[in-house]
């Protein structure tokens, strides 16, 4: 059965130039998958014309007349545009129109509209955002990355159980591991907050490594890091800005002079193996874990690359129906005790 993906396609900071050739590129790699773009027609409609006959029916456009601005304010954006495209495009994964979704656009804006339409699972308190970093041992998975700054232990429990979940559904791995972000490994360290999760994650039956520190991400130390929004965003963000630096700083050392352009051309296949291996583009694409329904959130600076990533893991957790494997876990998980203090 074909698994089809709801694009919105005016999202993002780029918008059509970039989601239009991505689609493409994605629906001749996954023969398998077909696409729905979401957006205003005028805008679409020439750019499909000229390539998107090949693609018959697994190709088709729907009209949005609204778009939902980057720096929109969320409740803007959920209230009054009910015709936009990010909006549109979580109906039709509401409505199975669509096994999936995808938007490069407004964060808060999509969690907002996709909580709101698709409503959450039960004994799921809070969506969270789940994606990707890479490791020395390949890469980890970090939730949440932004959803939810401010969290309480049970929210960070239910973050590792949606994060073993989709480790096992996308990496067919049987028990992740999971590690609580800290400040050190010691059970003495950390907020209340910290404490009493790992208390949570200890006494559940998920593969509860311990705490790890930040330097435990880029070890691979576990598959699954949980961690409360606000330092997940810093920690996406600020891991992004280090990579570009490290690569832009070693352009700059061997541009220098002729001798170090020379020792660049012998370097050649090194830098690229390393731009490869840590380009945050190929990581791209972060899961709203805990909603009735499918929908990934794209880099809104992502390129066409990065975007086809994007879109092939929202068809991966599809195949692998994500949703219902949560809400399998979450009805089997007894009441949560209470902890004394």
């Amino acid at each position: 059965m074909a698994i089809t993906i709801a694009v919105d396609a005016m999202g993002g900071d780029h918008g059509p130039s970039v989601t239009v050739s991505a689609v493409f590129d994605f629906l001749r790699r996954e023969s398998d998958c077909a696409a729905i773009m979401v957006g205003r027609e005028d805008d679409l409609r020439p750019l499909l014309v000229e390539v998107g006959q090949e693609f018959g029916e697994r190709l088709r456009l729907h009209h949005a007349s609204e778009v939902v601005g980057m720096d929109e304010a969320v409740a803007t954006a959920l209230r009054n545009k009910k015709d936009s495209s990010m909006r549109v495009m979580a109906d039709l994964v509401k409505d199975g129109t669509a096994d999936a979704g995808l938007s490069a656009g407004n964060t808060g804006a999509l969690m907002a509209i996709s909580r709101f339409v698709l409503k959450t699972l039960p004994g799921i308190d809070r969506p969270a955002i789940a994606g990707i970093l890479p490791t020395s041992k390949g890469h980890t998975y970090v939730l949440d990355l932004g959803a939810n700054v401010d969290c309480q232990p049970e929210h960070l429990q239910q973050f590792g159980i949606m994060g073993s979940l989709l480790v096992s559904a996308l990496e067919h791995k049987e028990r992740p591991s999971i590690g609580l972000l800290n400040i050190g490994e010691e059970d003495i360290k950390g907020n209340e907050v910290v404490k009493r999760a790992a208390d949570l994650l200890r006494i559940s039956d998920l593969n509860f490594y311990g705490n790890v520190e930040g330097t435990d991400i880029w070890k691979g130390t576990t598959d699954v890091v949980v961690c409360d929004g606000f330092v997940g965003n810093v920690l996406l963000k600020s891991s992004e800005g280090l990579a570009q630096m490290i690569y832009g700083a070693l352009k700059q050392e061997f541009s220098r002079n002729i001798f170090t352009k020379l020792s660049a051309l012998a370097a050649l296949p090194v830098i690229k193996a390393f731009k490869r291996r840590f380009d945050h583009r190929a990581y791209n694409g972060a899961g709203l874990l805990g909603l009735k329904g499918i929908v990934f959130k794209s880099h809104g600076s992502a390129d066409a690359f990065a975007f086809r990533c994007a879109l092939q893991r929202a068809a991966e957790a599809a195949r692998e129906r994500l949703p219902e494997k949560i809400a399998q876990r979450m009805a089997a998980v007894a009441p949560t005790p209470t902890l004394c203090d």
